[in-house]
């Protein structure tokens, strides 16, 4: 991300109403603030991209107001299998993560 170098997308990946996203936050960022600035600048990106958005958001928001979030210890390699597997309910998944 050009404007915040500092934030990177490790992996990413999305679902029917929803999207996972891998992303490395240095400890001087809290990771509401990463959020918070991911939902503005995505939202005012595909506002511009995708005319037909502003007229179907009336309130401006395209995102909900909340998100989840999760640190990774030893298991990246598993969290960013389980982000790529998003999307492709047809082919079975096996998670040893809890979710």
């Amino acid at each position: 991300m050009k404007k915040y170098p500092e934030l990177q997308l490790v992996s990413i990946n999305t679902d029917n109403d929803h999207i996972h996203i891998q992303i490395e936050i240095p400890p001087d960022i809290s990771v509401a603030a990463a959020v918070q600035q991911l939902k503005s600048m995505s939202s005012a990106h595909l506002k511009k991209k995708f005319k037909f958005i502003k007229t179907m958001y009336l309130d401006g928001g395209i995102w909900s107001v909340g998100y989840f979030s999760s640190t990774i210890g030893l298991n990246e390699a598993q969290i960013k299998k389980y982000i790529a597997w998003q999307g492709q309910k047809d082919m079975p998944q096996v998670s040893t993560l809890g979710f």
